[in-house]
């Protein structure tokens, strides 16, 4: 019979007895009640989002482009073009927001992966036009183009 040996570290034999007694020393708190149920329901609740893009018109807009995964399907996913201006004491406000294609529409790992954004254009005009194109999948490739006008602050369809 043949016993392979792998030489273990006691750095790294003492660090893993500590990462194990944390976690079972944060399961027993967890289990005994230490965080309110609503504030672990509120956290799992929250959906994942991630930011795919973001353009600054100077000191009048701030847009941003984010994806939002489902909370019921974990493939799907929608996006949301926010639109922020400055307020009085200089810091950025959302004014307004609008959906991207149709709710959960879109695809979570292309739409988060590279190559993601085909098109996001913002222009300085008034009103601000807005365009965004998003890659589907890699195979069917990019988006029609959505086109948005921003008129003080507010999003419209355009």
């Amino acid at each position: 019979m043949s016993v392979t040996r792998h030489p273990v570290r006691r750095g790294s034999a003492a660090a893993l007895a500590l990462l194990a007694a944390t976690a079972v020393a944060a399961g027993a708190a967890d289990t005994a009640g230490a965080a309110p149920a609503t504030a672990r329901a509120s956290a799992a609740a929250a959906p994942q989002t991630r930011q795919i893009a973001s353009s600054v018109l100077g000191e009048d807009y701030r847009f941003t482009l984010t994806a939002v995964r489902s909370a019921h399907d974990a493939y799907a996913a929608s996006v949301r073009l926010q639109v922020y201006t400055r307020t009085g004491a200089g810091a950025w406000r959302e004014s307004d927001r609008a959906a991207v294609g149709t709710a959960d529409g879109w695809f979570w790992y292309p739409l988060t992966g590279k190559g993601a954004v085909c098109r996001f254009a913002t222009s300085a005009s008034k009103p601000a036009p807005v365009e965004v194109s998003l890659l589907v999948t890699p195979s069917v490739g990019c988006s029609p183009t959505q086109r948005f006008v921003v008129d003080h602050g507010t999003l419209h369809a355009g």
